[in-house]
């Protein structure tokens, strides 16, 4: 490519003919060429030299320089000139400075064997950078839309698909379920990452991922691609069953039938795109017990229960809807809890008869106990609404005077004695702590009680830096990947009902005093 007698206009015309064949910037290609003169240079002229080579983009004319810095005491005279000997060989009217630079015109470049084998060398290596750069450039772009081509080969359960002008790469727990791919079949997948590595980029593809479903739905449903219709969030068992919420901003428009089709169309081309996966489409609506029950059709529900603050939900239905709601391997409910971003746990109505039946018992025993009355007195302080010893130290005794049968003076008598057994529980309390060794600064702590502070301790938890090292699911619980399955975490501080937003606050005030010391 590069020798003595090359034509000028012939370097031009091979830079235009690369740039096309590679579909890069013609100035990179020029580049890799003034790198690798530079490259030759420095072998015929010494590596100690530092050589400034230009490529005129006009004529083709080639300009090899030795380029030397302006200093004051020269170190190393192969790249660097006093200031007075530069000026004293100075023909220009204006007197070079220190940190000027001066270039030196150099004799033009016989380029032996060797010499032209390494510059090829250089401007492959440069071209194919460029072409990496540039295919990076194109499909990142691509991210997050569904990609079509044509399967190249299978590799140890993955699939290798040919997309024209790159290869992306489809692993195996990302394929459906008991699909059969075979080579040269054309396929499509949602491209849900491109990962720029030093060999190259890779092009990750899903065909289980729920956004392929989502895209697909962009495809087939006009309106979704319109903005009409929005879908606002999907889960999947692919290969299986799928679940998809839709809300249409017009509401002369059916979001669900539009995305069924006449007789089933649009839907169908998709079922078929996913062999055969059923689709359950979902009516959004911020009524989120009406949504609940939508996504656990076609279970008929009675009741739900929501927890806004920790993400959970109850669900109440009959013994004979139980089986429906849950679906298969609990398969319904499990879809449905990634659909509502809930979770979500399904009670029959005599389970949650039980339920409730338990903790009215539990908080009447407490108030047996703790402030000595019957078991009628009890019953009818928790039947009012007066659940705990708390409940009943900070009443006025009017308030509990309304109740019949309790006069003033017994109202009285029970707020002296729910806060001397408050004061009770609190010096006992106290005595274990300090018996587990739990530390002032965590004892201290805004917003920690008395009773979590025990379970902390009894977890080995003592120190408030101990503390600030643990995470939110940690103190609530949370949800981990285990062998492909969703397993349920218990947090320490599970049973006294915090709130993510709490616990997230209780951690970060704790790290803030522990960075601070």
């Amino acid at each position: 490519m590069l020798n003595r007698g090359l034509d000028k206009l012939e370097l031009l015309r091979i830079v235009d003919a690369v740039a096309n064949e590679k579909s890069i910037d013609k100035e990179i290609v020029i580049g890799s060429m003034e790198s690798a003169i530079e490259k030759a240079a420095l072998t015929k002229f010494g590596h100690n030299n530092n050589i400034f080579v230009k490529i005129d983009r006009d004529t083709g004319n080639i300009s090899i320089q030795k380029v030397l810095d302006v200093v004051e005491n020269v170190e190393d005279p192969s790249k660097e000139i006093s200031f007075k000997d530069a000026n004293s060989q100075n023909e220009k009217t204006e007197e070079y400075k220190i940190g000027d630079k001066i270039y030196e015109d150099l004799p033009q470049i016989d380029f032996g064997r060797i010499a032209a084998q390494s510059a090829k060398q250089v401007i492959n290596l440069k071209v194919r950078e460029a072409e990496k750069n540039r295919q990076y450039e194109d499909f990142i772009e691509k991210q997050g839309l569904i990609l079509s081509g044509i399967i190249k080969r299978l590799e140890y359960g993955n699939v290798i698909v040919d997309l024209g002008k790159a290869e992306g790469v489809i692993k195996k727990d990302e394929l459906i379920p008991r699909e059969l791919l075979k080579t040269g079949d054309r396929v499509k997948a949602y491209c849900y990452e491109v990962k720029k590595e030093i060999k190259g980029h890779q092009i990750f593809l899903s065909r289980a991922h729920p956004q392929f479903l989502a895209k697909l739905f962009f495809q087939e449903v006009p309106e979704i691609y319109e903005g009409i219709i929005e879908i606002k969030s999907v889960a999947r068992d692919p290969g299986s069953r799928a679940k998809i919420c839709v809300y249409s901003k017009d509401t002369s428009i059916d979001p669900v039938g539009a995305c069924v089709g006449m007789r089933g169309s649009r839907v169908q081309t998709i079922v078929n795109e996913l062999h055969g996966e059923k689709i359950d489409i979902i009516k959004w609506t911020e009524d989120l017990p009406t949504l609940i029950s939508e996504s656990l059709s076609p279970a008929e529900i009675q009741k739900v229960l929501i927890d806004q603050s920790n993400k959970k939900i109850d669900v109440i239905l009959s013994e004979e809807n139980l089986s429906k709601a849950i679906g298969r391997r609990g398969q319904n409910v499990r879809l449905a809890s990634k659909l509502t971003n809930f979770e979500i746990d399904i009670l029959t109505d005599k389970e949650d008869s039980e339920r409730r039946q338990a903790d009215f018992k539990e908080k009447t025993e407490t108030l047996i106990k703790n402030l000595e009355v019957d078991e009628t007195l009890g019953q009818l302080l928790v039947s009012e609404g007066f659940q705990s010893i708390e409940d009943i130290s900070q009443s006025n005794p009017e308030d509990i005077a309304k109740i019949e049968a309790i006069d003033e003076d017994t109202a009285k008598e029970l707020i002296t004695r729910s806060k001397e057994s408050l004061i009770k529980v609190k010096e006992e309390v106290s005595k274990k702590l300090k018996e587990l060794g739990v530390e002032e600064e965590l004892i201290n702590l805004k917003g920690m009680t008395q009773g979590m502070l025990v379970i902390l301790g009894q977890k080995n938890i003592k120190k408030l830096s101990d503390f600030a090292d643990l995470s939110t699911d940690e103190l609530v619980g949370g949800y981990d990947e285990i062998k492909g399955k969703k397993v349920r975490l218990q947090g320490y501080l599970e049973e006294f009902s915090l709130s993510r937003e709490e616990a997230d606050q209780l951690i970060m005030s704790a790290r803030d005093i522990v960075f601070k010391q």
